[in-house]
């Protein structure tokens, strides 16, 4: 029952002037908690410390995500082992994935600590993990799979329908309605025409929007991604060396594969050795051939044909860490997929310690680079890169591409947008301040209310 003179409310904790770090809470006039997205921040150094802040929240009544990704979940774990969850929703997809991501995020932060203390290179003594693996799992088993357009109460007097968003498998934006207030989450809007996932569902009335904004001020290139693969493929075998590309082990690398395996039917690149050196993308891939629902029109037909789709001719899948290991002294040309797509943690840094002061390696960026990661610093021509405590220098053919991005650029938000009637107010979150201001302008122009919060900024609906 909502309290008389109450209002409801929006605080921005996360994705807030920045990409990563997706947290919004909402609070209803009941006083019910509910929190969309629990996500880890990453990049900036002073965004990686905000994921040790306290929580000063209290209790979370209820928690829902929009997708497995971890800086839309990886917070989850923390939260959960100090005991300020109650339910967490999502869907059924997302439920799988998260079980492969959360457990994994917590090893690498063991991980991460381990190292710190051998190097000696951490202000804590000793360093410690923000969350272990056994964290990870615990927060996976509390979450609880729904299907998509099925309206489910997360809490008193407040309900959440998931709506296809099309960025990875079970990805969603969400439809929530409290206090006869209906808000939509865009969560991570993907694109139009993925070979992989069907399109985007098409929004609802909302009296307010929280909209992403990672592309906010660009365009994806008209190229086909498929293009600039095949063009990127020849030219690293020309030079010689092995190509790297480090990609998300869940969303990019099963997209790689599709294309990679379409490319090689067509004739375009050669039968090559490919490695996914991944044991979560390993188990990840098989979960996109298990939900019709999320399938795009050319996965269904080619499943029907007793076609793979995930599955170039020289396909090898690396789970072990002594396989992993060989790897780093295979000799010639091959390819290897590895996360993490921003080569912050993961396999990949193994081998970009090893190859990168190869002048005949390449290196491939095929998605989103947030600020201060080992992927930005590549992309953005640095000659020398910290990876585990020490500096290696950068003599391989480093390139970026962004046909392969799962984010809707401005104008395939623009699309998506036209759908429905323009919201009450739009909030937008989940870029960096010129693709917030690109946004803002556009959508300000047409009439719109549009704002894009400070972190911490709380709003009444």
């Amino acid at each position: 029952m909502a309290v008389f003179g109450a209002v409801t409310s929006l605080t921005f904790l996360g994705a807030a002037q920045t990409v990563t770090g997706s947290r919004h809470l909402l609070t209803t006039a009941a006083g019910k908690k509910v929190l969309v997205d629990a996500g880890l921040f990453q990049g900036r150094r002073d965004l990686r410390d905000r994921n040790w802040a306290d929580w000063t929240y209290g209790k979370l009544d209820a928690v829902v995500l929009t997708h497995a990704h971890i800086d839309h979940t990886g917070f989850l774990p923390r939260l959960n082992a100090k005991g300020f969850v109650g339910r967490a929703f999502c869907t059924q997809a997302t439920r799988e994935l998260a079980a492969l991501l959360l457990p994994d995020s917590g090893h690498l932060q063991e991980e991460d600590a381990r190292i710190a203390n051998q190097l000696g290179y951490s202000k804590h003594k000793p360093a410690l993990p923000l969350y272990t693996a056994a964290d990870g799992q615990a927060a996976a088993r509390k979450l609880e799979g729904f299907p998509f357009d099925k309206p489910v109460e997360v809490v008193e007097g407040a309900q959440v329908t998931f709506r296809r968003a099309g960025h990875i498998l079970g990805s969603a934006f969400l439809d929530l309605r409290a206090d006869g207030k209906r808000i939509l989450f865009s969560g991570d809007l993907g694109r139009y025409g993925s070979p992989l996932l069907s399109d985007p569902d098409a929004p609802t009335p909302a009296d307010a929007l929280l909209l992403e904004c990672t592309y906010g001020d660009r365009r994806h290139p008209p190229e086909p991604a498929a293009d600039q693969l095949a063009r990127a493929v020849v030219e690293a075998m020309k030079r010689g060396g092995p190509l790297l590309i480090p990609a998300f082990a869940i969303g990019r690398t099963q997209e790689l594969l599709f294309i990679w395996r379409q490319l090689e039917q067509e004739g375009r690149i050669p039968k090559v050795s490919l490695f996914v050196d991944s044991p979560m993308a390993t188990d990840a891939t098989p979960l996109y051939l298990k939900y019709p629902q999320d399938q795009s029109p050319e996965v269904r037909s080619l499943l029907q044909q007793q076609i793979r789709p995930l599955t170039p001719a020289r396909l090898n899948f690396v789970r072990g860490g002594m396989e992993s290991a060989k790897l780093l002294e295979r000799p010639g040309f091959f390819a290897v997929i590895a996360a993490s797509g921003m080569a912050t943690g993961g396999r990949i840094l193994g081998h970009l310690e090893r190859h990168l002061p190869n002048p005949s390696a390449t290196v491939l960026l095929v998605g989103y680079q947030a600020e201060e990661t080992r992927g930005r610093r590549l992309a953005d021509g640095a000659t020398q890169i910290k990876i585990r405590g020490g500096m290696v220098p950068v003599r391989a053919r480093v390139e970026q591409m962004s046909g392969f991005s799962a984010h809707a650029d401005w104008s395939e938000e623009e699309r998506w947008l036209s759908g429905a009637p323009a919201p009450g107010r739009v909030f937008l979150v989940h870029g960096e301040p010129a693709a917030l201001e690109a946004q803002r302008a556009r959508l300000a122009a047409k009439g719109w209310r549009v704002e894009a919060p400070q972190p911490g900024a709380v709003v009444e609906l």
